[in-house]
């Protein structure tokens, strides 16, 4: 008795785990940017709070420098911006990613009930 699956539902077999790493990687990088929001949003705040002659420094790779509260804020704000951004970007896919992979799960076990 030949145990294998006809190749159509291989494919489709290989598809779905295809599309679960997909989604797995989009969460892993939608967690990162998360973090990355949380710190930004409490560097955000943290900052608001300082007096506007406060002197600020700010890290670029092994070396700080020191800059103006105003400038920081506004950098703070534009990567805050965009991160929140490429969140909803991540989410907009993920969300297409769980439609299609219920759909092929679905017509895979539909296909795997029909194999006797």
């Amino acid at each position: 008795m030949d145990e294998r699956l006809p190749p159509d539902v291989e494919e489709k077999v290989a598809r779905l785990q295809d599309l679960q790493e997909q989604l797995r990687l989009i969460l892993v990088r939608k967690q990162q940017l998360q973090l990355q929001l949380a710190e930004s949003q409490n560097a955000l705040e943290a900052i608001e709070k300082l007096s506007d002659d406060c002197e600020v420094y700010k890290a670029a790779g092994y070396v700080m420098f020191k800059s103006t509260k105003a400038k920081v804020l506004e950098e703070l704000k534009d990567k805050r911006d965009t991160l929140e951004l490429r969140i909803k970007t991540l989410e907009k896919q993920e969300a297409l990613l769980r439609r299609q992979f219920e759909e092929l799960r679905r017509e895979v076990n539909k296909l795997l009930s029909t194999i006797p």
